[in-house]
């Protein structure tokens, strides 16, 4: 029987890899030995993705490269995932996401995405070229708690600043994330947004991180 840091290596190494198939037997014998699957998921093909999130803004993997790996990566997670105990999936959070108007640009965005989806979001993805009002009217239709934007060029960055206030004005207590290339911390500070993603990996943190603000804030008002 293998280790279970063995398997976990497998994991990731066949997702960098984009080895569909050997992805899905990894994952299989992971399962066959009862290791956690959340920690199969998280640790194993979340940990795969987010080293192909940096090979791609190091240009090292391009657009192809990456929709290979999100295969090798969904291929293990359909095996995983029915095995996460339910008490171990937390409370289920949901998230707008999109690119913002005018920006083409979403293969950070869908990485960003489907961590969010591995980590067992509900995700509501706009897709790229976003107008600037569905932001506010998805996250009305659907009551996200965060609504997640994207940008990758400074002239479609300042459209956020816009949704931000949009949304903020019909409801205060949605949590806020940007991210993309131009988009820094004092930035998104700047545009009165409480998150920001440095990177697909991170995202999944901060979005819980602001969640646990938006509850802590919630339990307060509701005792005062």
């Amino acid at each position: 029987m293998k280790k279970k840091e063995d398997l976990l290596k497998e994991l990731k190494d066949t997702v960098i890899n984009y080895d569909e198939d050997g992805c899905k037997a990894a994952a299989q014998e992971y399962a066959d030995v009862n290791y956690p699957a959340l920690e199969g998921i998280m640790d194993g093909l979340a940990a795969g993705m987010q080293v192909v999130g940096e090979l791609y803004e190091k240009n090292e993997y391009f657009v192809p490269e990456v929709l290979m790996c999100a295969d090798a990566l969904y291929a293990g997670l359909a095996i995983l995932r029915p095995l996460v105990p339910k008490a171990g999936r937390g409370p289920k959070s949901q998230v707008v996401i999109g690119s913002i108007q005018g920006d083409v640009h979403d293969i950070g965005k869908n990485l960003v995405k489907m961590m969010f989806d591995v980590a067992g979001w509900e995700v509501y993805d706009l897709g790229r070229d976003v107008p600037l009002e569905d932001f506010v009217k998805e996250q009305m239709r659907t009551d996200s708690e965060v609504v997640a934007m994207s940008a990758m060029m400074t002239t479609t960055m300042l459209g956020m600043k816009k949704v931000i206030k949009m949304i903020k004005e019909k409801n205060p207590n949605v949590m806020i994330m940007l991210g993309g290339a131009p988009v820094t911390k004092d930035v998104a500070k700047l545009f009165g947004a409480d998150g920001y993603a440095e990177s697909a990996g991170n995202a999944v943190q901060e979005g819980i991180r602001m969640i646990g603000r938006l509850r802590e804030f919630e339990a307060s008002k509701a005792a005062s």
